[in-house]
């Protein structure tokens, strides 16, 4: 009787977990739809902050990092950041919203001009219907994977074959494994 509640907790954890990636993975379109109305139009894209030089005032909101899938663009905490392939590049909005965004949050920024350090593609931001400030690459909202417990992990790679780690160029690196640096 005692080892019931955390079986049922472990359990019910597990079944969130899967819920919540088949719901980023499915077709549906009602995470777009229940977040298009409030975001559309707020994109941000600041063509000077394409690329930068190290600061040593302040760490970057995104910089480059070598993994097993070659050079990656990572978050100020060195995790790797993903796109969604379901995020329409430009629309100012994201498709991922829920539980979707419980998996796989948000990189986000106090600036309307994220710091970047060796990131070539232009960056940019979204404002999310909370106010948040989402950051973007060409146009495409970021994200991080929570199952990525520390720098170098790439996990979310490929997952749902919607889920693709990001290149210093803005390109989705659809290729590779999950490992590590």
């Amino acid at each position: 009787m005692d080892t019931f509640l955390p079986r049922a907790a472990t359990t019910a954890a597990a079944l969130l977990a899967v819920a919540a990636l088949a719901g980023c993975g499915s077709s549906g379109g009602s995470a777009s739809a229940s977040s298009s109305s409030s975001s559309a139009g707020s994109s941000s894209s600041s063509p000077g902050s394409t690329s930068s030089s190290s600061s040593s005032s302040s760490a970057a909101d995104l910089g480059v990092a070598k993994s097993s899938l070659g050079e990656i663009v990572v978050n100020g905490s060195k995790m790797t950041t993903y796109v969604f392939t379901k995020d329409k590049p430009g629309s100012g909005t994201s498709s991922c919203t829920g539980q979707c965004a419980a998996l796989w949050p948000p990189v986000t920024t106090t600036s309307a001009a994220p710091k970047v350090d060796g990131v070539k593609g232009t960056v940019g931001t979204i404002t999310l219907p909370d106010g948040t400030k989402q950051v973007t690459l060409d146009g495409r909202p970021l994200y991080l994977f929570a199952k990525d417990t520390k720098p170098g992990d790439v996990a979310g790679q490929g997952v749902g074959k919607v889920w693709y780690a990001v290149g210093p160029d803005g390109s989705m690196l659809t290729g590779g494994t999950r490992g590590g640096y």
